[in-house]
């Protein structure tokens, strides 16, 4: 697999290992001054080439940035607001940090140093995201075989503490409506439907079945800065959505006059926006329902997709028809999200075991009796 051998230099005999690497190409490492370091050396090379393991020390020269901008460039197939978040963590948190740093040199101790450090200063969901740029680039690194191993993985990482989510009544979905004035009717929409702000303002007049009462979610606009992105929706599925008969009027309004292809809701050419701020129709309806009511939480738009799984869970729908509505991959997604609002069967479950037990034993008691009779007989 390799030989060692010795020359003379000013300094001393020093010795010098060769072998031949996985392409078979010739490769040496010199400059040992014991010839058992040379012999050490050796074996280790030896057993990576066996198992696979052993990457060309030149390529680990390459530095974080280089590859991180390989690696950006990469996932162009994101949606773009996810995109948008990976760009921005690089920037703020990866770049500064490793940007210039090769990626054989950097060590596990260092990034769970940078992670603590990082984690005083920003939320989990910050730090868990920029941890997650650095472990990906440095993942293509390991597939690449520049490093053996990743350096980022097996760090501890901050627990991300649940955001509590605010459930409307619809009683407090009645009063957001009225107080949003010609954006009542979205309200209501996204309060009983479940659909993603971006879904619901996507739709298209011909995504919308009056008959069946259905709405076909086919596109997601998502707002990015100034510009709006049409894209599919976020699992990149179509799903159809029904929608409570006291809707239908409000809807066929809002699709009054329009064309096949125009926007539902707004003016049907550009997408509404919720316009957060004082100034905004969505913050300034919110705050009148505050007034009136001082139990009125502060919810943001996101917050009716909530408040959709909740009436509906209170109606009576179970796991799998929430799931449809909301679109979400699995049934496992949906009660990870809303385990709190389901009722809790474990009373039910023991009550019927009981019965069932009960009616066990009863009937072992006929037969009891009924062997008795016969004996008697």
């Amino acid at each position: 697999m390799g030989s060692i051998d010795s020359y003379d230099t000013k300094a001393g005999r020093r010795y010098r290992v060769r072998y031949r690497d996985l392409e078979r190409r010739q490769r040496e490492r010199k400059g040992f001054r014991r010839k058992i370091d040379a012999e050490e050396y050796l074996a280790t090379v030896t057993v990576q080439l066996k198992r696979g393991e052993w990457v060309d020390p030149a390529t680990a020269q390459v530095t974080i940035g280089d590859l991180g901008r390989e690696w950006l460039a990469a996932q162009s197939h994101l949606k773009p607001s996810a995109e948008r978040v990976l760009h921005s963590s690089w920037r703020a948190h990866v770049e500064p940090k490793w940007g210039d740093r090769r990626v054989g040199e950097i060590r596990h101790s260092e990034v769970q140093a940078w992670v603590s450090e990082l984690s005083a200063e920003r939320s989990a969901s910050i730090v868990k995201r920029a941890h997650g740029v650095l472990a990906g680039i440095l993942d293509v690194a390991v597939r690449d075989r520049r490093i053996v191993e990743s350096p980022a993985r097996g760090v501890s990482l901050p627990r991300r503490a649940p955001k509590r989510r605010a459930y409307l009544s619809h009683g407090q979905v009645a009063a957001l409506s009225r107080h949003a004035g010609a954006h009542g009717p979205l309200v209501a929409f996204l309060a009983y439907t479940g659909l993603r702000w971006g879904e619901a303002t996507g739709l298209r007049v011909r995504d919308v079945d009056m008959l069946r009462r259905r709405v076909t979610v086919t596109e997601n606009a998502v707002r990015i800065g100034a510009v709006v992105h049409v894209g599919t929706p976020k699992t990149h599925r179509a799903r159809s959505v029904p929608f409570p008969a006291f809707l239908a009027d409000a809807i066929s309004r809002e699709c009054f006059g329009k064309a096949r292809e125009a926007l539902v809701f707004g003016d049907g050419v550009n997408h509404v926006r919720p316009t957060y701020g004082g100034k905004g129709w969505w913050s300034r309806a919110v705050e009148a329902c505050q007034v009136e009511d001082a139990d009125f939480p502060r919810v943001t738009p996101h917050d009716l997709r909530h408040t959709a799984a909740s009436l509906a869970i209170s109606a009576g729908a179970n796991v799998k028809a929430v799931q449809a509505m909301l679109g979400h991959a699995s049934a496992t997604m949906t009660l990870d999200t809303y385990a709190d609002l389901f009722p809790d069967d474990l009373e039910a479950v023991a009550a019927r075991l009981d019965e069932a037990q009960a009616l066990a034993n009863v009937g072992d008691l006929w037969a009891i009796r009924s062997v008795g009779e016969s004996a008697a007989g």
